[in-house]
């Protein structure tokens, strides 16, 4: 190295070192399966006193999309592109094509490659589901250190046979009586916290398996809410409607989507406590979370870095109407011998007002919760915004507080342009410029949503068209009275589908 290139060096280094003092830390903290009226600050019942307090003192969106399905959610999210980009199209399997390998390929950065080179340090515990095989897990992909599970969902007390979990690049298995996973996520994330030395900001992306199945919780946490749900989903949905629309998460000019034609009616329901102890279940294991993202808060406070720290809070998909899952046993959910789920009558109030759960690209698998906490930037406390938002906003919102550069090249290789817009105009009050249109595809079914208005197909079913200002529950489609709106809304699809490589679903290779 010359004098000059030496000088420019060091001249780097103490920039990054003067700015390291103010930029914020940021921590992107992520439920799984977890539907849009849970949490209490969403309309929910459920205890949720710690995401409550993010939300009074930070910024709610109404309308922030995930991709209905929880490995595309974390291709797109980490990347700030929509996910067949990445390579996950659809899940951790080779399909045959690009867009569909199964890991994020070498055409894509994570927000962890992006800020290291701006002098942060990079932490991630809890669920990776983005590569199942080195060198594709997270310190492949630009975190420092990481605690968690590569695979996909697993029993809660115990890894189960042909999951995986690691610690930083090293197979894990955890053991003892007192091991339960979302604990383990939160012990981990507040290590790395307690481990962060020096000036330097960190980033901490904690993504949690709470409340994916198996219903697995502790019994203090299930005993708090059993009895709680003897009223049943029609009279939950009702009243976490009423509780949306006082709260302005909802418009009451949008009715409440009907129940799910499957789902019998409450009174006609024999068995009202094992359905009880389902719900109950599945809301300890949201408590728990709620618990554990308490513990950061206060990680935070004792070291005086809440404020000027950057916390979002989101979920990957909707609620899940899974049912007879791979392994299912018989036996009441709770402990770890049991194996299931809470089933479509809980996933439809879990999405209320909205139609359909993960899976779906109707209103009910893509909006999600999504709490932005900032007090040092955010000074409209306890705000709402109705401005769309996308998981492909989320690493242009860290490069844009973190005074990062996103790459043209990663490793010798072109990376893809961003797709996201910073959200930091909304933080400030501002209207942003919105995105021209935003895309969805995962397993046939389709979207596009320009504006006010959406078009969407159930696979394998024909496009529908919704204006969402006066009907975001989806219940009168326009596609016949709009021929024409419809019809260019589908060839912007189709163009968008053709750029990112999207295959249709009947053509792909089924692993």
């Amino acid at each position: 190295m010359n004098r000059r290139e030496f000088l420019a060096s060091a001249a780097c280094a103490a920039t990054v070192s003067a700015q390291s003092s103010s930029r914020p830390n940021i921590i992107l903290i992520m439920a799984d399966d977890m539907g849009y009226s849970d949490i209490g600050c969403y309309g929910g019942e459920v205890r949720t006193p710690n995401l409550d307090r993010l939300a009074r003192r930070g910024i709610r969106f109404t309308q922030f999309y995930n991709t209905a399905r929880c490995c595309p959610t974390r291709a797109s999210l980490l990347t700030g592109l929509y996910n067949h980009q990445t390579g996950v199209g659809h899940m951790v399997n080779d399909r045959g094509h690009p867009a569909y390998q199964g890991y994020l390929n070498d055409r894509c950065v994570t927000i962890a490659e992006a800020l290291k080179p701006a002098g942060y340090r990079t932490y991630m515990s809890g669920k990776w589901h983005v590569g199942e095989r080195r060198p594709h897990w997270p310190c492949d992909r630009g975190f420092d250190r990481y605690y968690g599970l590569i695979s996909g969902g697993s029993n809660f007390f115990r890894l189960d046979p042909g999951r995986q979990m690691a610690i930083d690049n090293e197979p894990h298995t955890p053991s003892g009586d007192s091991f339960y996973m979302t604990d383990a996520f939160t012990d981990n994330a507040v290590n790395f916290l307690d481990s962060h030395t020096g000036r330097d900001p960190f980033f901490l992306y904690l993504a949690y398996t709470a409340p994916h199945w198996p219903l697995h919780a502790w019994p203090d946490d299930i005993a708090r809410y059993r009895g709680k749900y003897l009223s049943g989903w029609d009279r939950l949905r009702a009243s976490r409607h009423e509780r949306m629309i006082e709260l302005g998460i909802v418009e009451k000019k949008w009715p409440i989507t009907p129940r799910d034609a499957k789902v019998p009616a409450w009174d006609n329901v024999t068995n009202k406590d094992e359905w009880d102890l389902r719900m109950a279940v599945y809301a300890a294991q949201i408590d728990r979370m709620d618990q554990g993202i308490g513990r950061l808060i206060a990680k935070l406070e004792a070291a005086r870095k809440l404020d000027n720290t950057l916390i979002m809070f989101l979920s990957d998909n909707g609620g899940c109407a899974e049912e007879n899952i791979g392994g299912e046993r018989p036996g009441l959910p709770g402990p770890a011998d049991s194996f299931t789920s809470y089933r479509t009558p809980w996933a439809n109030a879990s999405n209320t007002p909205f139609r359909l759960y993960k899976h779906w690209v109707h209103e009910g698998g893509i909006a999600t919760p999504f709490i932005a906490h900032w007090p040092a930037r955010i000074k409209k406390a306890g705000s709402l915004t109705h401005q769309p938002g996308h998981l492909i906003d989320v690493m242009a919102t860290c490069l844009d507080i973190a005074g990062a550069r996103y790459p043209a090249t990663h490793r010798g290789k072109p990376v893809l342009a961003l797709e996201g817009r910073s959200l930091t105009p909304i933080f400030d009050g501002k209207t942003r410029q919105a995105h021209p249109a935003l895309y969805w595809e995962h397993e046939g079914n389709r979207a596009v949503r320009e504006g006010r208005w959406k078009l969407v197909s159930r696979h394998p079913g024909g496009w529908e068209l919704y204006d969402l200002d006066a009907d975001r529950t989806e219940l009168n489609n326009l596609a016949a009275s709009d021929a024409l709106r419809a019809e260019r809304m589908k060839g912007m699809y189709e163009s968008w589908a053709n750029r990112c490589g999207v295959v249709p679903w009947d053509k792909l290779r089924r692993a």
